[in-house]
């Protein structure tokens, strides 16, 4: 094991004897991708959208403009990703953009807050759903979320080897389940459920319906975590967030228009389960099993994808700050940072802990983690503004279309999800802020020290 000495963050030009090698192929990066994104929204927030949408077009342009979004964001982060490959990601673009302070309180959130929440909430997903085929006691949901950070990060550890081989199998699998889904949707003679009463005190909103959407698309900007582990990454990350979006923008509007067509606008607004009540139909309850098996491998999916990018922010905080020097160790013989992970296992183990005591683990962790996560995906796209005056001479493999519109308009997207994650959110989310805010007299002392 090499521990790169230097406290601080490398150029590519230094020499160094311990760094990440290019390991990750296309065809890797896109799988990481998808599994980032498919989680387990996909199975529920559908009937939110539904919810909120006054036609079965409204829902089909919802999930369709949530795709246009993320592919301009996308654009923007492969700009920052290929003149900028660094492990740390948004790390990176935010320190050369706004300073050390910012990108190490960033750092902070996102190892306390915004990673491992995430990982958090999606466990918790995993356990709701293996209990319903499995139960393991009174804490099964707990148990199972624990088993799956523990065995998930010890396969990381192991090697990037073991985990892209998992990850892809993952991704493949979760994709033939959901086109298994979208074809008994479209195809099978199921009869939509029968609209309840009109309430006449619902409200729509296209708004809230594009939040969930833009919920869902979530997560494909952890690629910037693997811009300096892909390979040919000049061309390859271009490539992999463009055809990983373009597929999970595929697979949504399809797995909407397949809900639709079996349960109706009146039953997906309905429907606490989505997919399960349109299998049920079809199939009676070996449908709704086969749905539970489906979502415990999105998840895993997305869990596995998940720990894999947070480690890597880990490790530059380690390069960076000398209080965290050994956070920056990495492994030679397998490839991977091993202390990072093992940090942030413990933190999420014990978000687990607090979540299965307070039995509400799924909401506490989203309410948790949303408006940290966009005030930060806010910062990191307007970054691209500002390194483009700041650093105009640096060479741009890639460059934002039509820019500065579609920067300004992803920032606008992106301030506008911070606005209502403030709104909607409840108690998770001050405690989310509180626990950041603990990070600022850290930073301070930290400028202290450089100075």
């Amino acid at each position: 094991m090499t521990k790169i000495e230097r406290p601080h963050l490398l150029e590519a030009s230094e020499n160094i004897t311990a760094i990440p090698r290019h390991s990750i192929g296309l065809f890797d990066a896109i799988a990481l991708i998808v599994g980032l994104v498919i989680g387990a929204g996909i199975f529920e927030t559908p009937a939110l959208v539904a919810a909120n949408a006054n036609s079965e077009t409204d829902v089909l342009q919802a999930w369709g403009l949530g795709g246009v979004i993320s592919v301009i964001g996308a654009l923007c982060y492969a700009e920052l990703a290929t003149t900028y490959p660094n492990i740390g990601g948004s790390y990176d673009y935010l320190k050369r953009a706004f300073g050390r302070s910012i990108a190490i309180l960033f750092a902070w959130a996102r190892l306390s807050v915004i990673q491992t929440g995430s990982i958090a909430l999606l466990v918790f997903v995993f356990g709701d759903y293996a209990t319903q085929l499995f139960r393991l006691g009174t804490f099964s949901a707990g148990i199972y979320a624990a088993l799956a950070i523990a065995l998930l990060t010890a396969l990381n550890i192991l090697g990037i080897k073991h985990s892209k081989r998992l990850q892809n199998w993952l991704t493949i699998t979760t994709i033939l389940g959901l086109l298994a889904i979208i074809i008994i949707g479209l195809t099978f003679p199921v009869d939509p459920i029968s609209p309840a009463p009109a309430n006449t005190s619902a409200t729509r909103s296209w708004g809230s319906a594009m939040v969930f959407v833009l919920l869902s698309y979530g997560g494909w900007n952890e690629a910037a975590q693997i811009s300096t582990e892909i390979e040919n990454y000049r061309r390859n990350i271009v490539r992999s967030l463009l055809w990983g979006l373009g597929i999970i923008t595929a697979l949504y509007l399809l797995i909407n228009l397949a809900y639709l067509k079996g349960l109706g606008l009146a039953g997906m607004a309905q429907s606490s389960a989505v997919a399960a009540d349109l299998m049920r139909q079809a199939f009676g309850e070996p449908g709704a099993k086969f749905i539970s098996i489906l979502v415990v491998v999105c998840t895993l999916d997305s869990i596995n994808a998940t720990i894999f990018t947070g480690a890597r922010t880990n490790f530059a905080l380690g390069q960076d700050v000398a209080t965290f020097r050994w956070l920056g160790v990495w492994q030679d013989r397998y490839n991977t940072p091993t202390f990072a992970y093992l940090f942030q296992g413990a933190i999420c183990l014990a978000l687990v802990g607090l979540g299965t005591v307070t039995r509400d683990g799924f909401k506490t962790m989203v309410d948790y983690t949303a408006p940290i996560f966009w005030f930060f995906f806010l910062l990191s796209s307007i970054s691209l503004l500002v390194l483009r005056v700041r650093d105009p001479a640096r060479p741009r493999p890639f460059r934002v279309p039509l820019y500065p519109i579609l920067p300004l308009l992803f920032c606008a997207a992106c301030g506008y999800l911070l606005y209502s994650s403030l709104v909607y959110t409840g108690t998770g989310a001050i405690v989310g802020v509180i626990v950041v805010a603990l990070g600022i007299p850290f930073v301070l002392r930290h400028r202290q020290i450089q100075h």
